[in-house]
């Protein structure tokens, strides 16, 4: 059976995340990716100036993650069956922002008050968030239905 004789098909939901939608959810990665990094600077050479890096990479990191999740959000919405790895894709999301709201409030702190957790935090966060793009750019597919 050819994709011709499936008429009329519906989409459950999109393929591939639209183009802000990407760029959001890609652009998350690398700030959480740097606040892991700020920490572990900080960790290693006591500069407090490393914790203030970290704060405000966590907060573009949320800023972004939050405007994908919001994308996330109505792709979830529009479809059909709320199931599968959209459902998956959107729970990472979710489980990033606050994990990384968190870890906001514990970088809030001050200097070395951070520290450990503010490190522990900014790990699974950043596990999280690639989760979350790996899921959100590798695993959706379009299903089609007769």
């Amino acid at each position: 059976m050819n994709d011709t004789t499936l008429s009329p098909h519906r989409t459950l939901y999109r393929a591939t995340p639209g183009p802000l939608h990407t760029i959001l959810l890609a652009g998350s990665l690398p700030l959480f990716l740097g606040g892991l990094l700020s920490d572990i600077a900080y960790f290693t050479t006591y500069q407090s100036q490393w914790s203030n890096f970290a704060a405000w990479l966590l907060a573009a990191g949320l800023l972004f993650s939050g405007l994908a999740g919001l994308f996330a959000v109505v792709n979830l919405l529009r479809a059909q069956r709320k199931t599968g790895p959209a459902l998956v894709y959107l729970l990472l999301l979710l489980a990033t922002w606050v994990l990384g709201l968190i870890n906001s409030f514990e970088h809030a702190k001050d200097a070395w008050a951070v520290m450990p957790s503010g490190l522990v935090l900014s790990i699974i966060v950043t596990l999280l968030c690639t989760a979350a793009v790996w899921t959100g750019l590798t695993h959706q597919q379009s299903e089609v239905v007769q």
